[in-house]
């Protein structure tokens, strides 16, 4: 189990690259639209909007909101420790990343961003690298700007935008891929496995509410500089 488990992980990192942008695409189209079952990142930020005073008290509600849900189901995929991450790895990377774009687009909503856009949703998903990330793959050249140039950016650059899905979901996986070795350790007490994925993940999305609340300043704000 543990050798196909292995070969499993090791082919989604390799086809990540080639699927990289249609997946991530769809999990943006679900984060931001959402379900009959999951409320969309502007239905979210509305009824968060009815219970508080100020924008920024909104924008705290729902990253602490997202770090809940980032946390539950990192707990959920990380129960049934290594005999099951053949399957919970790849749900795990699809979870987290609906959840942590739908708290980028409804922060990005909220700042006055037109999250329909196709700047705009490359930015977004640019966001899920976090700072570090993203810097780096600036400073590498990888990426010729910031986030928020690319949200702003008065035409679509579909190159750029395939390029930015491929370099994060390779990052999403070998980031969650991490989870690997530690529950390698715990693979004999799934529940400790569950909190290390909660522990995870809640942790990643603090960080990225954080940066996503960096990178999307007040449009009036942009507009008046």
């Amino acid at each position: 189990m543990a050798e196909q488990s292995r070969d499993v992980s090791k082919n989604f990192v390799t086809r990540a690259p080639e699927v990289g942008g249609n997946l991530l695409r769809n999990l943006l189209e679900v984060a931001i639209n959402g379900t009959a079952n999951l409320p969309g990142a502007k239905t979210t930020a509305a009824k968060h909007l009815v219970k508080r005073e100020t924008v920024e008290e909104v924008i705290e509600s729902l990253v602490l909101t997202h770090v809940g849900l980032a946390g539950a189901q990192g707990f959920l995929t990380s129960l049934g420790g290594l005999p099951t991450l053949a399957v919970t790895l790849p749900a795990n990377i699809a979870g987290l990343a609906i959840v942590q774009i739908r708290m980028i687009a409804s922060i990005a909503h909220l700042r006055g961003y037109d999250i329909d856009s196709r700047q705009v949703r490359t930015a977004m998903i640019l966001c899920l690298m976090g700072r570090d990330g993203t810097q780096k793959l600036v400073d590498d050249g990888v990426l010729p700007t910031t986030p928020l140039a690319i949200a702003t950016a008065p035409v679509f650059d579909s190159t750029l935008d395939q390029s930015v899905s491929e370099k994060v979901l390779g990052e999403l996986v070998s980031r969650l891929g991490g989870r690997r070795a530690s529950l390698i350790l715990v693979r004999r007490v799934p529940l400790l496995g569950g909190g290390i994925g909660a522990t995870m993940d809640g942790f990643s999305t603090i960080e990225i509410g954080g940066y996503a609340r960096e990178v999307f300043v007040n449009r009036r704000r942009l507009t008046r500089d």
